[in-house]
This record gives C-alpha cells, structure tokens and sequence, in this order.
C-alpha cells in the first residue's frame, strides 16, 4: 500500500509539474519587467529641410518593438521656436523619454533635453551636436564648407530650402531616385536666421548620449560628426557608409543605436 501511494504521489506531482513550472516562469518574468520599468518613449526630432514623416522607417521598427514613438513637427521658425515646441512634445509624455535629433534637430534635441528629469538619454543621427555659445554656422565651417552650403536658396523671408536639381547630390545621394523626387518636394524650408543664433548650455553636457556618423554625408562633413560626437563623450559612435539620411537608408542601424539608448 505503501508503494502504491507513493507511485500515485509522483504521478500527480509530475502531471502538474509542467503547470507549477509556468507559473514560477510567469512570476520570474513579471518580477523582471517590474524590475526594468516602462519603455521609455522615443522622441524624433527632424532636421532642416524634412518633417516628422521622415523618420517613418524607424517609426514602423520602433513600434514594432514596442516603443511609443512620436515625431515632432517643428515649425523651423528659429531656433529657440524649434526647441519650445519640442518640450512642449516632452511635457505631454507620461515616464521616461530618449530623445533623438537628425542634423539641425541635435542643436534641438541639445537645448529641448535641459534640465528635464524625463529625458534619459540623447541619439545625434548625423546631428549637430553645439556647446554652449556657439552657432551652427560656425561650426559648418569647422572643417571647410559642404557641398549643401552652395545648394541652398533663400526666400523673400530669409527661409532656405535646397535647390531641387541638386536635392539628391547634397542631402540624400543614397535614396531612390522616386524618393529624392518625393523629400526634394516635401522639404520644409527653415529660418536662415537659426544658423546665427548662440545656443545654451547643452543636455549632453549631463545626459548620456549616442552618435551615428555618416561617412558621406555632404550637408554635414563625416571629420565635424566626429569632432562633435567625441567631444560630447558620447557613450557609442557608430559609423555608417551614408548620406545625410543614414535614418531613411538605414533605419536598422538607427533604431538598434536607438535601443541601445533605451536600455
């Protein structure tokens, strides 16, 4: 009798161990996402001459890898304009926020992450990245002038916005033709006057920061994406073999810096 309760015991432990099993695994997997806290939202900022639709490659990977994700659609206005209307972006967001800036948006980024607690960390695509008091004019001309400076046009206003016959060569060589045709038409013109204004003690001063150079970029030199990343101490600096819209040729690459930022 004995053997057989015995038997009939190990038969019924082991009939539930598979059950007993997944709920340690379900307890251990809640204890650790409790433990990590919420995905932080990921904050695009555009550069000149683009918007918010810009970013939708990594848009579509970021959601995908359930990240709240949300563009800012600066009015290019200044400066100073720009940078309000992305904290106002910030403010609205419940929890932790990874800001990420492509070109003329890292000066945004720069000055939009100060002195807020929600913002954890900072991503420069190919990004202008200033100290305090300088201007972004200045630093174009670091390291010799850019193919893009004899490409733009000014407005009536003082707006620029970059000759279309030479969109493709300047500032996304490494688009399709049909999507060079697309973003040279969509471009959004921005204050000329933004590229003489002295900006503020920046948030990398403070935040972690990440760098995606790109090696043929011809809007900002590949030696000034350098100089900048490795100055801000950035915590990784990746380099890819792209224009200046590395995040529409290689999202992939952009969004994995972008996690790395995340965690």
């Amino acid at each position: 009798m004995k053997i057989r309760s015995l038997l009939v015991l190990f038969y019924s432990v082991n009939r539930r161990l598979p059950a007993l099993l997944g709920v340690v695994l379900a307890m251990v997997s809640t204890h650790h996402a409790h433990a990590a806290g919420p995905k932080p939202t990921i904050i695009l900022v555009h550069g000149a001459f683009a918007d918010g639709s810009s970013w939708s490659k990594v848009i579509l990977r970021l959601e995908k890898a359930g990240y709240a994700t949300v563009a800012v659609q600066n009015p290019m206005t200044g400066l100073q304009d720009d940078i309000d209307s992305t904290r106002r972006v910030i403010d609205s967001v419940k929890g932790p926020v990874v800001l990420v800036g492509h070109s003329y948006g890292g000066a945004v980024i720069s000055g939009a992450g100060v002195g807020n607690p929600n913002v954890k960390s900072l991503v420069y695509v190919s990004a202008f990245a200033p100290d305090a008091g300088e201007r972004i004019g200045e630093l174009l001309g670091k390291f010799g002038p850019a193919p893009l400076g004899s490409a733009l046009i000014p407005d009536s206003a003082g707006f620029l916005s970059i000759d279309r016959n030479r969109f493709r060569e300047v500032f996304a060589a490494d688009v399709t033709k049909d999507e060079a045709i697309v973003l040279a038409a969509a471009q959004k013109p921005v204050a000329g006057a933004a590229f003489g204004t002295p900006t503020g003690t920046p948030a990398w001063k403070t935040t972690p920061s990440w760098y995606l150079a790109s090696t043929e970029d011809k809007a900002i030199l590949p030696e000034l994406q350098r100089f900048m990343a490795a100055r801000m101490g950035a915590r990784s600096i990746v380099e890819v073999k792209a224009s200046h819209v590395s995040y529409i040729t290689h999202p992939a690459v952009v969004v994995k810096l972008i996690e790395a930022a995340a965690r």
